[in-house]
């Protein structure tokens, strides 16, 4: 491994940390609140440590290898985490370093999970900086720091680092040069927030709660300002706009560069994005039907309106709500449960084991069976967006998918011996950590908090949050002995 390149990321990451700051620091003197100096030297201690690690390798210029690109994506985010706790520790709004790693690793990872109990007695500028955590995790937060990085130091190997499979699978890529990329990637990611936070002013929302609402939204993340989350408001209204921002924040990020080019044939042959809107009016349809027949609401269009948003909460793996759907018909929450294991398109801010992963499962279930059952000399190819796709792009499918099952399966147990938890909410509590959801079901459900649990459950819930954001792979790979020999 090259330390001085590795420490440069590390450096670059905490420099970028602690300015991003400023924001919350803003809302803080706005309301005159007495969380401005917990901010301000949490802010000036992250910098100066960056710039700290920054000045001490200074010469030079190396080039990330492959390595040093897997080491900064796992180790990068949990230095992040543990200085982003900072503030919520010096202010005492989470004086235990667990509970805040855990919160701010659930917001760089966009999980949404959370401990607070009483989420509206935290100071604005506190809540802005939880809610801005998902607009720097939103992307991956190591694309950022790509924009910020020297040419020539390796971002595409940080880029790859923090990619997910099906974007291997896909071969989604649109500009030649790195940063490029990056630049516009979050050019279109900050456009889609500020649409969203005017949407929501426009409705009547405040400022304050449209920006943070925007920032769990598009980044599919879930954390919200109010204690009930999207439901606090009552507004049909902003039920919509949210839903329509949660399915943007799914779609792969470069057909928006497509549909900006006026490159519409290659959006209307993607193969993961018709899936992903079938599997959207399917389930909405099912659990919609499921809420109007068992007389949850009393007419069609509210259950459509609050089947829909929990189905695209849950499907794009961003975990808001506007009611407590365990009250729900069974047949409407074994959907639900369902759509936790789905998630959106690669390539977008959603995490989860993605559309595009499915969509090769199904067709090579279909083309063996088809080949076993009926044609045995048949060689039959699997096709995405109108090209086949090569065998080990379906083995790297496959096991993807075998692996995040095992994950969840053994994670459950994991819980049930450390927390005493009921095998409902020990496997939930995976669920909603490993494909980066939020609430879940049981103990840890929309009407629960994460705060119960020990700090053994935390610390192990916060590495599945990272597991599931760094898709798996990027994060299992360096408990390989293999990986740290020369």
């Amino acid at each position: 491994m090259n330390p001085v390149a590795i420490l440069k990321v590390v450096g670059t990451l905490l420099v970028v940390t602690g300015s991003s700051m400023v924001l919350p620091f803003f809302w803080s003197l706005y309301y005159g609140e007495d969380d401005r100096l917990p901010i301000l030297f949490s802010a000036v201690i992250i910098v100066a440590l960056g710039l700290a690690v920054r000045f001490a390798v200074r010469r030079g210029n190396p080039e990330l290898q492959i390595k040093d690109g897997l080491f900064v994506a796992f180790f990068g985010w949990i230095v992040v985490s543990a200085v982003s706790a900072l503030p919520f520790m010096l202010h005492g709004s989470i004086p235990s370093f667990t509970d805040a790693f855990f919160e701010m690793m659930s917001g760089y990872t966009t999980t949404g999970a959370t401990i607070l109990q009483d989420i509206e007695s935290v100071p604005h500028g506190l809540l802005f900086w939880r809610s801005q955590t998902h607009l720097l995790g939103g992307m991956g937060f190591l694309t950022l720091a790509i924009i910020f990085m020297p040419h020539g130091m390796g971002g595409v190997r940080l880029f790859r680092a923090e990619s997910s499979p099906g974007q291997i699978i896909t071969r989604e890529r649109f500009l030649p040069r790195n940063r490029d990329a990056m630049v516009f990637l979050w050019g279109i990611y900050l456009a889609l927030n500020a649409l969203n936070t005017v949407f929501l002013w426009l409705g009547g929302m405040s400022p304050f709660d449209s920006l943070c609402h925007a920032f769990g939204t598009v980044s599919t993340s879930g954390y919200s300002p109010r204690n009930a989350s999207v439901g606090h408001y009552q507004s049909a209204y902003f039920d919509w706009v949210t839903i329509l921002f949660m399915v943007l924040g799914g779609v792969t990020f470069v057909l928006y560069y497509r549909f900006l080019k006026g490159d519409f044939r290659t959006i209307v042959r993607n193969t993961e994005l018709r899936w992903y809107l079938i599997l959207i009016a399917l389930f909405s349809g099912l659990v919609s039907w499921s809420l109007w027949w068992g007389g949850t609401y009393s007419g069609i269009l509210d259950s459509v309106r609050y089947g829909t948003f929990q189905v695209v909460s849950l499907l794009t793996t961003t975990g808001f709500t506007t009611a407590d759907y365990e009250l729900w018909p069974q047949a409407a929450q074994m959907l639900l449960y369902a759509v936790c294991f789905v998630g959106a398109c690669a390539g977008s801010t959603t995490s989860g084991i993605k559309v595009v992963h499915y969509v090769i499962l199904v067709k090579y279930l279909y083309a063996t069976i088809r080949r076993i059952m009926l044609q045995p000399m048949a060689v039959s190819t699997i096709r995405l967006n109108g090209r086949a796709i090569e065998s080990s792009a379906v083995e790297l499918a496959i096991c993807y998918f075998v692996v995040n099952i095992f994950m969840v399966l053994l994670g459950g147990c994991f819980m049930t011996f450390v927390d005493d938890l009921d095998y409902t909410s020990a496997m939930s509590s995976v669920i909603s950590a490993l494909m980066n959801i939020g609430p879940g079901f049981g103990s840890v459900g929309p009407s629960h908090t994460f705060e119960p649990l020990s700090d053994i459950g935390k610390w192990f819930l916060s590495w599945n949050m990272l597991v599931g954001r760094l898709e798996m792979f990027s994060a299992l790979v360096v408990f390989y002995p293999a990986f740290w020999k020369k």
